[in-house]
């Protein structure tokens, strides 16, 4: 079964404008092109908790172990939350050749070596989120760092600052949502794992099973509870779901529970109860609730480790080991001492936040009233309460349960506690505003709601969501979706879903757009075009068309050369479903409702990629009849230039409904001045042109005036920051009076004598500065 944890899963390298989905191979993490060699480099691996960022380290490791990654002569590997209890302290020589590895000799001239060659050196720190309380990141004030004790933040502080090892090639895994950009002043690259789409879930359930009499039972078991298989795209979760069923399926039960509070609580009964004798019940109902206190105040110093010693009582460590809670840890001997010491940490992190999510539910010290702040949905602003991000979910699933059976075998608390508990946290949600909650805390009160599976706060909730859900920009993991899918199915409401940014899945998208009362929605380009496309090959031709009259695409910035790429990628599957609708239908022509709808493209790629990125536009821009306001003004300026000008005027003739364009800042010249002029003609709607900040001079200035008196539709010409002279002012200035439908014309420019700006004002008030 260990050999399933070696499923590849895609890694995601990431960007501050935007997401790009890649597969990428373990060999090419390392690659950095532009990179200094001489300067540290920093490498971050997001991925949420369970995703396999500790199995990936390993993996890579190992890969060095066999003779991959030839550049480095020294690899080490650090758990985060084990190096970091507060009370220890560490000099860069002790971290690496006393706690990592003890040569056996020659420990003083290998230091030196990696000193002297840091290029050579990789260092591994797995799990951030495990550096105890990194809300305070101290830097590295210690004058020696190679060699005096500091704490680990320090030392690590001092990795970053290129203080300490300078050149070595530092790995950090992080969860998405950790502050390790707040503390990194350069990250070279940054990956984010995925997890497993619902190919590979199926792949590692398969391999899980292998040679189990019922393997083809428990994959269509899990597959027919879709919100238990939605968790599997996590491996943390797609192996625990797959040890309970193999319990379920082997004490002959032919379901699963419905909720992840239901699986955690029976994943721990079975733990516990087939081993315990009714002497023991009692013995470990305490270790229970003693273990869950743990869990919480640990959780809450932002830990899952601790020293051994440190625990309350030798009954609950054996407890904690015995049933696997735990997993153990040494230290290494002190020198001085001699001695030998030993940690304990959670062996999982869902295990914690389901634990202290129970003491929550237990501990007679916690009243009811004060429960709520323990949940992560009361405002934008307020941070969630806790570091245990699952725990509000665990406690919403727990209060509702009670009377099961299985949460009364691990407790001897009267449940009148936790009755008063359910009461004030209904009575909480139902004063929630839950229409004014920002989406990350609507996600969250969606899956605390689902936990509970009751009807009233089900249909409570349904009937209080806004009709215009925005989720841009936040990431939407399969169990989001799935939550969100049946609450939307409850409401009688229409609703309007933006996805765009939210890395949302096909199956998930297909769902979601799938829904009846969901009449439009927005997702990312690339998204919809690969729905429309599986909905393509599997026929699904009816919603196919749902889902095109649905989608809106207006209005539309791109921003980089995927956006338009993917526009184009729009445009060229509007021809593949003609031939859709012909087969279902008979007609003979159809058109993207989004495409057809189209009123403002706005253009912002920049100076590096804007002429290119602009070339490829103009070959479909007459795909989008309906267009009315083209903007290539950029603060970062696209820089067309006379090249893109003159593309642009050659399709003048198709863009009928343009009433404004704008090509501001774009580096045109004279010569793309006199190219626009000449088609300006065949622009029969437009009203607005901006040529604002380009470098048209007189004989520009002279071709737009020679064709104002014809464009009947214009009302206002901005050709203000240019190079214009009184010359070409003039011009214009006396083409204005054959022009009465004009109301404005905006010239200012450096090159015009003030004087003579000021007598022509004074000739035609419609003349602006």
């Amino acid at each position: 079964k260990n050999s399933v944890k070696a499923v590849e899963k895609e890694l995601v390298p990431c960007s501050l404008q935007g997401k790009e989905k890649a597969t990428l191979k373990r060999s090419q993490i390392f690659q950095i092109p532009g990179c200094k060699d001489l300067e540290t480099k920093v490498i971050v691996v997001l991925g949420k908790a369970g995703m396999g960022k500790s199995i990936l380290v390993q993996k890579i490791c190992q890969d060095w172990s066999n003779g991959e990654f030839s550049q480095f002569e020294f690899v080490f590997w650090f758990d985060c939350k084990q190096i970091s209890l507060p009370e220890k302290r560490y000099s860069l020589k002790y971290l690496l050749l006393e706690f990592f590895v003890k040569p056996q000799e020659g420990s003083k001239e290998i230091f030196e070596y990696i000193l002297q060659n840091p290029a050579k050196v990789l260092l591994v720190f797995d799990g951030f989120e495990g550096l105890h309380d990194h809300e305070n990141f101290p830097r590295c004030s210690a004058s020696q760092p190679e060699k005096d004790l500091c704490s680990i933040k320090e030392l690590l502080s001092g990795l970053i600052q290129k203080k300490i090892l300078n050149g070595c090639t530092l790995l950090v895994t992080a969860r998405p949502k950790d502050k390790v950009f707040q503390y990194v002043s350069k990250v070279d690259k940054t990956i984010e794992i995925e997890g497993f789409s619902p190919q590979q879930r199926e792949l590692y359930i398969t391999k899980y099973f292998k040679g189990l009499p019922y393997c083809d039972n428990a994959l269509k078991l899990i597959k027919e509870c879709e919100y238990l298989f939605s968790h599997c795209y996590s491996p943390a979760m797609c192996r625990c779901v797959c040890f309970l069923c193999e319990t379920v399926l082997e004490i002959g039960d032919k379901s699963l529970p419905s909720t992840l509070t239901t699986v955690f609580l029976k994943f721990v009964q079975q733990k516990i109860i087939p081993m315990q004798t009714d002497a023991t019940a009692m013995q470990n109902q305490e270790s229970l609730a003693m273990l869950a206190r743990i869990a919480w105040y640990l959780g809450e110093k932002h830990q899952s480790a601790m020293k051994s010693d440190l625990l309350p009582s030798k009954e609950v460590k054996e407890f904690a080991l015995k049933y696997g809670f735990f997993l153990p840890f040494a230290f290494p001997r002190h020198s001085d001492s001699g001695e030998e010491e030993f940690g304990s940490t959670f062996s999982d992190f869902v295990i914690q936040n389901f634990l202290g999510a129970l003491h929550l539910v237990l501990a007679e010290e916690i009243k009811d009233k004060s429960l709520t702040k323990y949940l992560s949905f009361p405002s934008k602003k307020k941070k969630p309460y806790n570091w245990l991000d699952l725990v509000p979910r665990f406690l919403a699933g727990l209060l509702f349960l009670q009377d099961d059976p299985y949460f009364c075998s691990l407790s001897n608390k009267d449940v009148k506690q936790s009755t008063k508990k359910q009461k004030t946290l209904l009575k909480y949600i139902r004063r929630l505003q839950i229409n004014e909650l920002c989406p990350e805390r609507l996600l969250e009160l969606l899956h605390c709601i689902y936990e509970t599976q009751s009807n009233y706060l089900l249909q409570h909730v349904a009937l209080r969501l806004k009709p215009d859900l925005c989720f841009l920009g936040v990431v939407l993991t399969p169990p989001d979706i799935h939550v969100l899918h049946s609450i939307l199915k409850r409401s009688r409401k229409e609703f309007s879903l933006d996805l765009r940014n939210s890395s949302i899945d096909v199956q998930g998208l297909k769902d979601l757009v799938g829904l009846r009362n969901v009449a439009s929605f927005r997702a990312s380009l690339s998204d919809t075009v690969r729905l429309w496309k599986s909905l393509e090959q599997t026929k699904d031709y009816e919603l196919l068309r749902a889902s095109t009259e649905k989608f809106v695409l207006d209005p539309f910035k791109a921003k980089t050369m995927k956006d338009v790429n993917d526009l184009s990628d729009l445009v060229e599957m509007q021809e593949k479903m003609i031939n859709c609708v012909q087969d279902v239908s008979g007609c003979s022509s159809y058109e993207i409702p989004a495409i057809k709808n189209l009123r403002k493209l706005e253009f912002a790629l920049g100076p590096v990629c804007g002429l290119q990125g602009f070339l490829k536009l103009v070959e479909i821009l007459a795909a989008f009849p309906s267009l009315q306001h083209l903007d290539l003004d950029a603060l970062s300026e696209n820089g067309i230039g006379d090249e893109g000008a003159k593309s642009l005027s050659e399709v003048f003739p198709t863009l009928t409904s343009l009433e404004t364009l704008n090509l501001s800042q774009n580096k045109i010249t004279d010569v793309g001045a006199e190219k626009i002029a000449t088609a300006l003609p065949s622009l029969s709607s437009l009203k607005t042109l901006s040529l604002y900040n380009n470098s048209i001079c007189d004989f520009g200035a002279e071709n737009l005036a020679k064709v104002l008196p014809v464009m009947a539709s214009l009302r206002v010409l901005d050709v203000q920051y240019n190079k214009i002279t009184g010359v070409g002012a003039q011009q214009l200035t006396d083409s204005l009076r054959k022009c009465p439908h004009i109301k404005n014309l905006v010239m200012w420019n450096p090159t015009i004598p003030y004087g003579v700006l000021e007598h022509l004002q004074q000739l035609d008030s419609r003349i602006s500065v």
